[in-house]
């Protein structure tokens, strides 16, 4: 059946669920695509049932048009269904690349497909394949290594896992590896203000930055983890907010074109960020036929989908954007609908309600567990402090990481921004994970600030970062805040031993607090499933994480990266950790 241009450039655009104000407007504009962003929630609420409630409403309009071409449903499932109130909850990927294991990492991805599946959507912008040269920067956390050769081995399993054998499983969901090409290598740009937690200091600038270098280091660093994310079948690739050497990626058609499709054979499509090509010019019609004319497939365009249909056809009538661009975008965007079964009209395209059963699963959870085990690095062990004996007669707690699961979840967790305290149902703190691991007899007491540590035979402190985001999460001092280094400092003066674990999306600045320390364990940013954090203090899982990311000495040795010329010279302040650096029991 012969598609009108009008439903051809409905399948090119993703419009916000939040800003569409009238739901017939999915048919009357073809949508090819609906999103729910970082904030973009139903109505009723984050349950379960409302989000698949939802997704069978949208999906519902794209049923009733002409054509019946079912909407692809994009959502940041980047670690679990994490806009879902009691989904689980994984580590961020920087905790997974210290697990240096594809066939966790692949696990994951499959049960994080399975709950997403259990709302009807069937896409995530996940995984993050980016390689992260620069700690200062607030996604840090979501890329798995500063070595691409980690990233590529781990980007693959994850999307092996999301996309399962077939695309068109039931159970699998289409992924997207992203953000194409150099988001973690961008140049640092100084300015004053406030970083995370408040702090006010020198403000740095790295998120949605420049990244400034040669075709070769381009390439051997920074696109090396698409080859493998293409040989591993992604279905699609969003490009970075970024530029690279001055040239926002959305609009490069060297990169989308060239280089990605034409040289690298990539068959699915492109889809940009969020509202990335009303970055591209202050007249949005040329900023959208820059970016469509350069390669972009889909345009994510939360609330313009009205203007940017209006203005796409214009564009074509006028011959500023070619037939044969609209039609490979839209070739592409229906062998993607076609492999993953959207196109089988024998099918049901609303969600499978029965998958409600396993969602935020003890099944899936252990998982979760298993995956926080194998992320924990263990930095120091004096006097063979760890593993802690569950039979001691009392152990003091404190830090404000201690009970405090949006702090274990860090960003992109139930809201954009992450948040603090009992974000979600079903998860386990670290103070409650201590608590069920020691003994009947052991007595466990808490005090945030570390304080009432007298008497104890052992202290536990779990500091941190607070959770942040992208641009947000730019810092140019990742100091440890006042009060853990205070909480730490009380917990010191009783005279007992002290563990500490940091709770972090990257290496942070520890030297005070790791020479005093007798133990310290780097935790990262783990999730829901707090028991694997204690499992590791108590000994029922050895060691075995190993730094994915090179630890600085101080912030002026960042960026340090594996790799380096003068990485291992001895003219120059070795890390304070080298990269693959862990202990064991």
């Amino acid at each position: 059946m012969q598609m009108t241009l009008e439903e051809k450039i409905g399948q090119m655009i993703q419009a916000d669920q939040e800003h569409i104000k009238d739901a017939n407007d999915i048919g009357k504009f073809f949508l090819g695509s609906v999103l729910s962003g970082g904030n973009s929630d139903p109505k009723d609420g984050n349950s379960l049932e409302a989000w698949t409630d939802l997704y069978d409403r949208c999906q519902g309009h794209a049923l009733k048009t002409r054509l019946g071409i079912p909407i692809l449903y994009g959502v940041d499932a980047v670690h679990g269904h994490s806009n879902v109130l009691d989904a689980v909850i994984f580590p961020h990927n920087i905790g997974l690349g210290c697990t240096r294991n594809p066939k966790l990492i692949e696990k994951i991805g499959r049960i994080t497909a399975k709950e997403v599946r259990a709302t009807g959507i069937n896409w995530t912008f996940a995984p993050c394949v980016t390689v992260p040269r620069d700690e200062r920067w607030g996604r840090t956390y979501e890329g798995f290594s500063e070595d691409p050769n980690l990233v590529k081995v781990l980007g693959a399993a994850a999307i092996r896992g999301l996309q399962g054998s077939k695309l068109s499983n039931p159970l699998s969901i289409l992924a997207c590896a992203k953000h194409y090409a150099g988001d973690g290598g961008t140049t640092a740009m100084i300015r004053s203000g406030r970083g995370a937690g408040g702090r006010r200091n020198t403000r740095i600038r790295l998120d949605q930055g420049d990244t400034q270098v040669d075709e070769q280091t381009l390439r051997r660093i920074h696109l090396a983890p698409y080859v493998a994310a293409i040989n591993a079948g992604v279905g699609t690739i969003m490009p970075s907010y970024s530029s690279v050497n001055g040239v926002k990626c959305s609009e490069n058609k060297y990169l989308l074109t060239d280089v990605l499709k034409n040289e690298l054979g990539f068959e699915g499509f492109l889809i940009s960020d969020y509202r990335a090509i009303n970055q591209l010019d202050r007249n949005y019609k040329t900023a959208i036929a820059k970016s469509i004319n350069a390669g972009m497939d889909m345009g994510m365009v939360p609330s313009e989908y009205k203007e940017f249909s209006k203005s796409l056809k214009e564009l074509v009538e006028e011959g500023t954007v070619p037939m044969s661009r609209i039609d490979d975008a839209v070739t592409r965007i229906l062998r993607v609908k076609f492999a993953m079964g959207l196109m089988d009209k024998k099918r049901s395209h609303l969600a499978d309600r029965s998958l409600h059963k396993s969602f935020g699963s003890s099944k899936h959870r252990q998982v979760a567990r298993q995956a926080v085990r194998q992320s924990i690095v263990l930095l120091k062990n004096d006097d063979k402090t760890l593993p802690i004996p569950k039979k001691l007669a009392r152990i003091h707690v404190g830090g404000k990481c201690a009970d405090n699961l949006g702090y274990q979840c860090g960003g992109w967790t139930i809201r954009w921004q992450g948040g603090s305290g009992n974000v979600t149902p079903g998860g386990t703190t670290i103070l409650s994970a201590i608590k069920k691991t020691v003994s009947k007899k052991a007595e466990v007491t808490f005090s945030q600030n570390g304080t009432g540590a007298e008497g104890a035979d052992i202290g536990i402190v779990v500091i941190g970062e607070r959770s942040y985001v992208e641009g947000l999460g730019d810092s140019n001092d990742l100091s440890l805040d006042r009060e853990d280094i205070e909480a730490f400092g009380n917990m010191k003066k009783a005279g007992i031993p002290v563990v500490v674990v940091l709770i972090s999306g990257r290496p942070m600045i520890i030297n005070d607090v790791l020479n005093q320390a007798d133990a310290f364990l780097a935790a990262w940013l783990p999730g829901t499933e707090g028991q694997g954090v204690a499992d590791v203090l108590f000994g029922d899982y050895k060691p075995t994480g190993k730094l994915s990311f090179t630890w600085p000495r101080s912030m002026e040795q960042i960026p340090i990266n594996v790799g380096d010329v003068d990485y291992d010279s001895a003219s120059v302040d070795k890390p304070l950790f080298e990269y693959g650096f862990g202990l064991t029991y």
